[in-house]
């Protein structure tokens, strides 16, 4: 196929034209050669893990042509190219990535906390505050598991939608430009199986937003062909459902060969523009691509390829293809390309040598002190000489030791003497603590934010009651606190299912839509996994969405895009991207298998990352709300699913009270036996203590967690240990769930068992769910008599 100068909107001179070209073709190669190295640095020995771009050098290319400043990518692990071409990455960061190295200064996407073309951009500086994303190439952190970027692409794009149309963020000027901005989603054909490529298609099509998606189509998935994956053997074909006509909603649908760049040019711009224009969703279909490298460095290809496909692959290699065509179309001749070539050959064979010794200097130098350190060590005359001596040899023949090396050794040198009184001895030990700690900061933080976007740094402001406060249903409360909200936060926003027309099942947001408009109070459909992403992305772009799942159980269909994306981004991205997003829900004691679960233990080991709050009541839920939306952070707040009918005072301070993370309340306080829980079966173990108090003179100290994460910072449960000297931990999880948690953050970590003059118990749910009925749920989960029974023997042990 012919491409002209005259191809793009703007009219190029032949000159110009021709550079571009050859700028992209010279990319292409550079991405080439970058796979081609990167694994053999596996295969060497010098990275662990390679997982390369080939075979999809063209397509990015001329898809990164119509890149726009305030795009967004959110895609996956092919798309070096893309990134090289855009300028989010360059090959050396490329490089320092595959070998995990921990200063940001080279791997700037994840500082060595991801694997190999995981690309992220900041988003936020380093004290949380949002850059401007207007005026630069914009990368979400990439997602290995198959098809976790798509959840969270919804939600980038629908930002889009919303800047433009929402006449209250049109001041967000550093966040967006008329909601112009593209979200520019890329995923393997193979992953297009997955359920959350289809839940995200379909609600895409709904809402109608500018999201561009390309499917890379190599025709496998590993080992598997696409015949064994997609229905009529092709996605595009099976995707014609879903295609846009008339005036009905739907996407844009369009075929392109990978290995034509001059089609792809084409194609690219009319699809995107019109993506960009009128916020149609796109599919473009890439097919005919090839994978010269086989899938990842775990194995080879061609242990189920046949020998014909392989050598299709060889011939229709998109690379080779440009070569040709720009050989056919005379904009180079075979020297121009030849030179060009060995260019760029050199340029990443330099590039990888430049990353290799900005990630071994430092490793060496350590060597050298710790071998320093250790022959100083021997002069002393009890020193285990020998020991010492085969130690520093092993370390010194390490061609590319890594950081453990070096600790490992430095360390068993120091234990093994650390009874000897030396200066040597005591260097050792001061380097192994320093390393340690440069180690914790470099591997072990930024799982939750600090400074001044941490929900822990909101002062805590109580409830202030006037004389003829007013007693109202929990539902009231929420529903005046959230009126207030959305009153004065325009960047607040509402949605889930049954959340806008009729103000949620529980009334919460009742009159609501109607007040503020169905922009920003609206109902979803039932797909909680997207639910989730469209919270994801707004939060991602500065929004603050309240992300609602209907009941606590349904959560399950979100768990993965909480627990791989929201979880661990600002952790995976060294602090560079924030996601503070607030997951509504409703759970705990209900009659029923399937809304009165209290899955915890699940929860609290998905979920490290986010802040789960248990509020008791609705005053404390609001209260919570509001500590959320003055930091950012992501957090899980359960509402009690019983209590939006009991009676609540309403605060007058209801807009600037707030609740501490991680600080529990003494609900009651007493001399005999601390009882820790949370949520709906407080009221329960208040029932309980009341009975015990009247029936048998004990006295039960009852606290509310209020979060499980965090947990008790202040270490308040212990010093009620220390009065009681007893203690039981409460709740509606399974056995071995979020009270055995309990139990280990109180008596192990926080030193409890030092207090006890009795074993602590716990009193959990049973493990089957509840099961129907009034009967069923006294049963299932523990009661008022369990509690009694559970304390009067711990009072006779």
């Amino acid at each position: 196929m012919m491409i002209s100068a005259e191809t793009h909107s703007e009219q190029l001179s032949f000159e110009e034209f021709r550079r571009q070209v050859l700028r992209d073709y010279r990319i292409a190669c550079e991405s080439r050669e970058a796979s081609v190295l990167g694994r053999k640095e596996v295969l060497n020995g010098r990275a662990k893990f390679g997982i390369f771009g080939d075979g999809k050098e063209v397509p990015q290319v001329a898809l990164a042509r119509f890149f726009r400043p305030g795009d967004i990518r959110s895609g996956y692990y092919r798309d070096q190219t893309l990134a090289f071409a855009t300028g989010m990455a360059t090959i050396e960061q490329f490089f320092s990535q595959l070998y995990a190295d921990i200063d940001p200064a080279h791997d700037p996407f994840s500082s060595g906390r991801q694997m190999n073309s995981h690309f992220a951009t900041p988003f936020v500086d380093e004290n949380g505050q949002w850059l401007d994303l207007v005026n630069r190439y914009n990368s979400a952190a990439d997602l290995a598991p198959t098809a976790a970027q798509m959840p969270r692409s919804l939600g980038l794009a629908f930002a889009s939608k919303l800047f433009r149309h929402l006449p209250s963020l049109q001041s967000l000027t550093h966040l967006s430009h008329h909601g112009d901005e593209v979200c520019f989603v890329t995923i393997g054909d193979a992953s297009t199986s997955e359920g959350l490529f289809w839940e995200t298609i379909n609600a895409a099509g709904v809402l109608q937003v500018p999201m561009a998606v390309f499917v890379w189509d190599d025709g496998y998935g590993i080992s598997v062909p696409r015949k064994l994956q997609t229905t009529k053997n092709s996605i595009s074909a099976v995707m014609e459902g879903f295609r846009r006509s008339g005036k009905s909603n739907g996407w844009d649908i369009y075929r392109v060969k990978g290995w034509d760049y001059a089609e792809m040019c084409e194609v690219f711009e009319a699809g995107i523009q019109r993506v960009r224009e009128h916020h149609i969703p796109a599919l473009f279909h890439v097919e005919e691509l090839t994978q010269p490298l086989g899938h990842s460095t775990s194995g080879s290809h061609e242990r189920y390829k046949s020998k014909e496909r392989l050598e299709w692959e060889k011939e229709w290699d998109c690379n080779r293809k440009m070569r040709e065509w720009i050989l056919d179309n005379q904009l180079a001749t075979e020297e121009d390309l030849n030179a060009l070539e060995q260019e760029a050959r050199q340029s990443v064979q330099q590039a990888r040598q430049r990353a290799w010794e900005k990630y071994m200097q430092p490793i060496r130098e350590q060597v050298k002190q710790v071998i320093s350190l250790g022959k100083k060590l021997m002069q002393h005359p009890q020193a285990h000489k020998p020991i010492i001596s085969k130690l520093l040899q092993e370390l010194a023949a390490e061609q590319a030791p890594f950081h453990k090396d070096v600790l490992k050794t430095a360390s068993r040198i120091a234990q093994m003497h650390h009874h000897l009184p030396d200066p040597a001895k005591e260097e050792l030990l001061k380097f192994c603590e320093e390393r340690r700690a440069f180690y914790k900061k470099a591997y072990n933080t930024h799982l939750y934010a600090d400074g001044p976007i941490s929900a822990l740094s909101v002062p805590e402001v109580k409830p202030v009651y006037d004389e003829n406060a007013p007693l109202i249903n929990g539902y009231e409360v929420l529903n005046r606190y959230f009126d207030d909200l959305f009153s004065y936060h325009p960047t607040v926003f509402a949605f889930g299912e049954d959340v806008g027309k009729i103000g949620d099942v529980n009334q919460a947001f009742a009159g609501l839509q109607q007040k503020y408009g169905a922009d920003r109070i609206f109902d979803t459909g039932i797909r909680e996994a997207t639910i989730i992403g469209q919270g994801i992305g707004m939060a991602m772009r500065g929004l603050r969405p309240i992300a609602e799942i209907q009941y606590l159980d349904y959560l399950l269909f979100a768990l993965q895009t909480l627990s791989d994306d929201v979880a661990t981004l600002h952790y995976r991205t060294n602090g560079i991207q924030i996601c503070p997003i607030i997951v509504r829900t409703r759970g705990h004691r209900l009659e029923g298998i399937w809304h009165s679960g209290s899955p915890m233990q699940l929860l609290l080991g998905a979920l490290r990352g986010m802040y789960i709050c248990v509020p008791r009541n609705m005053v404390k839920a609001a209260g919570m709300y509001n500590t959320l939306l003055r930091a950012a952070e992501p957090a899980l707040v359960i509402e009690c699913l019983n209590g939006y009918r009991l009676k609540e005072r309403m605060p007058s301070n209801i807009r600037e009270y707030t609740v501490p993370m991680g600080v529990p309340e003494v609900m009651r306080e007493g001399t005999d036996i601390t009882i820790v829980s949370y949520g709906s079966i407080l009221r329960i173990a208040s029932e309980a203590a009341d009975r015990l108090q009247h029936d048998f003179g004990i006295s039960c100290e009852l606290i509310d967690v209020q979060t499980l994460l965090p947990f008790d910072i202040h270490h308040r449960i212990v010093e009620s240990l220390k009065k009681t000297n007893r203690i039981l931990f409460l709740d509606e999880d399974v056995p071995g769930g979020a009270t055995a948690y309990m139990m280990q953050e109180v008596i192990e970590k926080q030193g409890g068992y030092r207090w006890l003059d009795v074993a602590p118990r716990t009193l959990s749910a049973q493990a089957h769910r509840p099961a129907y009925g009034t009967d069923g749920d006294y049963f299932s989960k523990p009661n008022a008599e369990d509690i009694i029974d559970n304390v009067l023997e711990m009072m006779r042990e």
